[in-house]
Formats: C-alpha cells, sequence, structure tokens
C-alpha cells in the first residue's frame, strides 16, 4: 500500500497562515515528520489557489523539496498553479487531480501528458458522481480513454473512485460498499491503471475521535480488494502499522468479519471488538450512527 500523506493542507489553519507568510519551518517539519513515518508521496494540497498562484506554489514545492526527497503529489483545481508545481518538481510528480469533467479533460489531461506524470482521474462526470460500480466502470473508461488518445498510458493513471462520508444519511455505508467492488474489479476492466482513494474523506462529519478507527479499519478493507494506494495520515502510528503487515491479527479478523464468519466478541480484546463492530458499519450491517462502537 502506497500512502500519500495528506498533512499539509490549506484547509488547515497553521498551513494556510504558513503558505501566507512564507513561513517554511512549519510545512518542513511536517514534510520530515511524514518522511520519517514512512508515507510515499507528499501530498501538497492548496486547492483552487486563486492568488499569486505560480509564485505562490514554486515557493511552496521548493520549500518542501529542501526538506524531502519524497515525490510530491500537486493536488489543486487551479490549472495555472498546477503547472507551475510540476514545472518545480524535480522527480516525477502525481498530478492529482483530474476528472472526467470536460474543463478537466481540456485543463489537467493536457498538463500529465506534457509532463509525463503520473495521473490521479476521479469518476466525476459533468453528471456528477456515478450512482453504481456500474455507472463509474462506465465513466472511467470513457475518460481513461481520451487520456490514451493524448498520449498517457495507463501504467501513469491513479483512478480515484471518491469515497464518500459514510455519515452521508442514506448514501455512506452504500458507496462504503460499492466502492470495494469497484476496486475490485478496476484492474480487470482497467489493466495496467493503479487505484487511489482520499481515505480522509469516509470519516468526515464523523466525531474526531471516531474518525482513525473507520480510516484505518476502511483501508484495510479496501486493500484486501486490491487498492494500490491512498491519500492518507502517516502520522497515524495504527494505520501505518496496519500498512507494513505489524498487525496480522486484527487484519485477519477484519476479513474473517467481511466474510460473514460468526465472531465470538467475548473471546475478543476491546480493540478486536472495535475493529469487528467497525467493519460491520462498513459493509453496511450495521445502522451508521455516531455510537457504533458502544453498541
Amino acid at each position: 500500500m502506497v500512502i500519500i500523506g495528506e498533512n499539509i493542507h490549506v484547509i488547515a489553519q497553521a498551513i494556510s497562515t504558513a503558505i501566507r507568510d512564507r513561513n517554511a519551518k512549519v510545512i518542513q517539519d511536517l514534510a520530515k515528520a511524514q518522511t520519517e513515518a514512512g508515507t510515499g508521496y507528499i501530498d501538497l494540497n492548496v486547492g483552487p489557489m486563486k492568488k499569486d498562484t505560480e509564485e505562490t506554489m514554486q515557493w511552496l514545492v521548493n520549500a518542501v523539496q529542501e526538506a524531502t526527497d519524497l515525490p510530491l503529489s500537486i493536488d489543486t483545481l487551479n490549472p495555472v498553479a498546477m503547472e507551475a508545481g510540476l514545472k518545480a518538481c524535480k522527480r516525477k510528480p502525481l498530478l492529482n487531480s483530474a476528472s472526467g469533467k470536460s474543463l478537466s479533460k481540456e485543463q489537467m489531461l493536457p498538463l500529465a501528458q506534457k509532463y509525463n506524470c503520473d495521473v490521479v482521474i476521479s469518476v466525476m462526470t459533468d453528471k456528477g458522481m456515478p450512482p453504481d460500480v456500474e455507472s463509474k466502470i462506465e465513466s472511467i473508461m470513457d475518460t481513461v480513454a481520451h487520456a490514451n488518445e493524448l498520449g498517457i498510458p495507463n501504467e501513469n493513471i491513479w483512478v480515484d473512485p471518491i469515497l464518500l462520508p459514510i455519515s452521508t444519511a442514506g448514501e455512506g455505508q452504500r458507496f462504503t460498499v460499492i466502492n470495494l467492488e469497484f476496486i475490485n474489479i478496476l484492474e480487470d476492466v482497467l489493466p495496467g491503471v493503479k487505484s487511489t482513494v482520499g481515505l480522509s474523506n469516509t470519516s468526515n462529519g464523523v466525531p474526531d475521535e471516531l474518525r482513525p478507527p473507520l480510516n484505518r479499519t476502511y483501508m484495510v478493507m479496501l486493500e484486501r480488494n486490491k487498492l494500490y494506494s491512498a491519500i492518507a495520515d502517516p502520522l497515524d502510528k495504527e494505520l501505518m502499522s496496519l500498512t507494513r503487515g505489524e498487525m496480522p491479527g486484527i487484519v485477519e479478523l477484519i476479513y474473517k468479519t467481511m466474510d460473514g464468519e460468526d465472531i465470538d466478541l467475548s473471546s475478543l480484546s476491546q480493540k478486536e471488538i472495535e475493529y469487528v463492530k467497525t467493519v460491520k458499519v462498513l459493509m453496511g450491517e450495521t445502522l451508521y450512527s455516531d455510537a457504533w462502537l458502544e453498541s
């Protein structure tokens, strides 16, 4: 599992302020911490970036590259900022992200071809989010075909099915199951492509203390279904332990619960019980509520 470190994100006040004030130390300390934690890429999420785009992105990329040799994931909706970031990268970067929307096809995919970089392509289209596995597959096949026509090979493409918050009424749990199936069949329908998810999206809107169990459990479930990478928090030590195979007993327990085996909770530790309950929520077997671990 390749982890793309999510922690340099403009939505965090400390990051936004550091970028505005050109305070490299705040950015570099986070880059170093994520590198030491074992992440494979550093994501630089600057959102739409509307002010001093080229200079700001160049400064950010250079500041991070002074602190780590890891490849970067350039994460912005602004094509001018995106190109500035790609141009400043010393190692082959990841363009994060493009989609099946017309504007993205016109502005982002040509940049991936121009800079010969890997690119994250989501299943989103001008019609919005495809509602089921079949429509997600149809959407991404169309967009990948377009990328291929531009000269972008499947081997440079990372597909994002888009995770919805599990707390989204009526849809969240349904999409956690849909995305497991989508990831599982993706390689069969598009040989050579990789898969990635914004893992923390699953737990958006959930109380802070309950987010890690959801993220960790769903990551293991997705990895079993052949997920290649996740944009996630490498500073979550337990999550990183799971990616390194250091918790085989927990992984086996998650698999057994996914397979519907009858688990005797009385024989388990509190942590093991929490993982079992979380799998059941993510599989839609238990209705989501903020009290799912207490039931």
